[in-house]
């Protein structure tokens, strides 16, 4: 299926490492052009040059921390005139609410939350005046699967959430679709190391964290191309009618709720 994405500029954050890179990879493979924002300069540049040595597409980079002041400016300033801009930075912190004390909880939401607001606030006007765009926001299904040992990010994702499908309520106006994804576990370093913590935390060992998978459905964390293969679509004018909602990744997780 051809999705009509070739030479749309797409703009996606925390770019260099799991969903991230395999947002950069699918987007790629429809011919887009990329501009990549992650704090590590070495995993941008070596991403860059194998996607653009595979798929022939114009890749450009920008290292930089998206907390520190001034970053939403110089983002738009690197790439303000994206057609797509995929909001992908931060990881909020796994524990219960005496696990996360107020600077960690405060961090975690500077970068996903605040980040996700904040640059889409200075992007949308710009999509605005073009009367075209699309936002997509990675978001999780903590924030439908309200979580005691994920209370941090179980909060930021719901609000997020929230913040979604209010802007995106009305963006069709301006002729900008905002969309949520909401992955479940996804096979990445992260989802590795929350479960160290948690398997820490209750069995007594990290090392054991791989029993928890025996939960999920096909008892298996999603792949990142699962998760990254959706956000294409979604960009595409294939989806054109789509706003103000949010896709759950998560094999039925969330639907698999029991009284008992």
């Amino acid at each position: 299926m051809d999705l009509g994405l070739q030479g749309r500029k797409v703009l996606v954050t925390g770019a260099s490492q799991g969903i991230g890179e395999s947002l950069t990879r699918a987007f790629a493979a429809e011919g887009c052009r990329l501009c990549l924002v992650a704090r590590s300069a070495d995993k941008l540049d070596a991403l860059a040059a194998d996607v653009s040595a595979l798929h022939g597409v114009e890749v450009r980079t920008f290292a930089h921390d998206l907390t520190f002041p001034g970053a939403v400016e110089s983002v738009m300033q690197f790439a303000g005139d994206a057609d797509v801009l995929v909001n992908n930075a931060g990881s909020i912190p796994g524990g219960t609410l005496w696990d996360v004390d107020e600077s960690a909880w405060r961090e975690g939401w500077e970068l996903k939350v605040f980040g996700y607001i904040n640059l889409t606030r200075a992007i949308y006007p710009a999509m605005k005046r073009r009367g075209t765009g699309v936002i997509l926001n990675n978001i999780g299904n903590g924030g439908e699967n309200f979580d005691f040992n994920y209370i941090a990010g179980t909060t930021g994702n719901a609000a997020l959430m929230a913040f979604t499908r209010a802007l995106g309520g009305r963006s069709m106006d301006d002729g900008i679709r905002v969309v949520g994804v909401n992955p479940g576990p996804v096979a990445t370093e992260r989802i590795n190391k929350v479960l160290r913590n948690r398997a820490e935390r209750e069995l007594g060992d990290a090392g054991r964290y791989a029993e928890f998978f025996s939960t999920l459905p096909l008892r298996r964390p999603a792949t990142v191309e699962e998760v990254a293969d959706l956000f294409v679509y979604l960009a595409s004018d294939r989806s054109s009618y789509t706003s103000g909602v949010i896709y759950t990744v998560d094999g039925g997780l969330t639907s698999k709720r029991s009284i008992a």
